[in-house]
């Protein structure tokens, strides 16, 4: 190790992402021994936690919670009749991109660069308090951090998230040498060489990344060389088109039902509850989703759960639920139609990397919290399995690109 780093002792990877986040490190003395913090808010198992934050009023002063404590609940009849002035915030990650035209929801008077510093803060926090158990680790001068970023990332972005680490205390100067970038793809990557591409590939071998995360898809292809080396052998792509952007075809869905006008007030007025529809519509629907119409059991949406919608609900719309007892049902081919124009836009990248080398790579690889969705899987495999020989699932595809960091 050079001069400059003779005082490290730690390697920490941090995944901060659109929809999770979480950190993994790894020990100089023992670089092979890779620790994922997998206990938040007390319970095991947990690999990373929402990239949630709420606070406490229209200030944004303080924050009241974050993680999973942040997520929105069923509300009480005490929360209904007097709604808290609690703001949860999501997504924010995306008010990066300067590609992407339709931002989340952010109140106006709230800047994302402070919602990012405050989420990293409490990172901060919890990764000062997981260093200390084990043995005494100065965060500022002991510790190599690796932050993940996506593939479209370019010089700006990379800029503000490094002032945002600093100004969360992550680095006790701002141009500090102990804090590097590296891309979601190329830190996925390392992972599929160190744990899966070894023995199932020689060299001379292709084989393709897919990083399907919550806010962006990252693809990228690489050639196994000798003395397990990578070269890159396209140029990376990405799109944003992660897990996310299902529940807002979703939210859409619903609009078409409600009238835009109600989601645009619960958007403004309401988030907590709004976000709460969504959480509810990913916990029986899409994580349940494999694309398969048997088994597959309708989704019932009980507006009388979240009444302080109805009153924006007007006329033909409100006529309309009134019959139905402002009850949604949401079938087979509605959650179907919800996924599919996202995984056409993932389909379209790989198409995309797969003309750079003229349908010739001996492998794929889906990482990323989205990998997981049984239907994006089966989805890919229909449409490139005559072209790839073998297209692997890691375990734990969510920690792939922490591992990789």
């Amino acid at each position: 190790m050079s001069e400059e780093f003779k005082d490290i002792r730690v390697v920490l990877a941090i995944d901060f992402g659109t929809t999770c986040s979480g950190y993994a490190y790894a020990y100089v003395a023992s670089p092979d021994k890779i620790i994922v913090k997998d206990n938040w808010d007390g319970i095991v198992g947990r690999l990373k936690l929402p990239t949630v934050i709420k606070y406490n009023d229209d200030s944004y002063d303080s924050i009241e919670s974050w993680g999973f404590y942040a997520l929105a609940r069923k509300p009480s009849k005490k929360e209904i009749a007097r709604p808290k002035l609690s703001k949860p915030v999501e997504r924010f990650k995306l008010h990066l991109s300067k590609s992407l035209k339709e931002k989340p929801f952010l109140p106006d008077d709230l800047n994302y660069k402070k919602v990012i510093t405050d989420y990293i803060k409490k990172l901060c926090e919890s990764i000062k308090e997981t260093l200390s158990i084990t043995q005494y680790v100065d965060l500022h001068s002991n510790v190599s951090i690796v932050l993940t970023v996506p593939a479209e990332f370019v010089d700006n972005e990379i800029a503000i998230m490094r002032e945002c680490a600093f100004r969360a205390g992550l680095l006790k100067e701002k141009y500090s040498k102990n804090l590097r970038f590296t891309t979601e793809p190329e830190a996925a990557a390392i992972y599929c060489l160190n744990s899966i591409v070894k023995d199932n590939l020689k060299p001379g071998d292709s084989f393709m990344v897919v990083d399907c995360g919550g806010g962006t898809v990252d693809i990228t292809t690489r050639v196994l060389l000798e003395d397990n080396e990578l070269s890159e052998i396209t140029v990376h792509e990405g799109d944003y088109c992660g897990s996310t952007f299902v529940d807002q075809e979703f939210l859409k869905f619903i609009g078409k039902i409600t009238g835009p006008f109600a989601i645009e007030q619960m958007k403004e007025l309401h988030y907590a509850q709004l976000q709460y529809i969504v959480q509810e519509f990913c916990r029986l629907a899409k994580f349940k989703f494999t694309g398969e119409e048997t088994g597959f059991e309708p989704f019932e949406l009980d507006l009388d759960e979240i009444p302080v919608i109805k009153q924006y609900v007007e006329g033909e719309e409100s006529e309309s639920l009134e019959s139905l007892e402002w009850c949604i049902e949401i079938g087979f081919e509605e959650v179907k139609e919800m996924f599919d124009p996202v995984l056409e836009r993932i389909i379209n990248l790989i198409k995309g990397q797969l003309d750079q080398i003229e349908n010739d790579c001996s492998a794929m690889f889906l990482v990323g919290g989205f990998s997981e969705s049984k239907y994006l899987q089966a989805r890919i495999k229909s449409e490139f399995l005559e072209v790839f020989p073998s297209i692997f699932v890691p375990i734990l595809p969510i920690t792939a690109v922490l591992k990789g960091g």
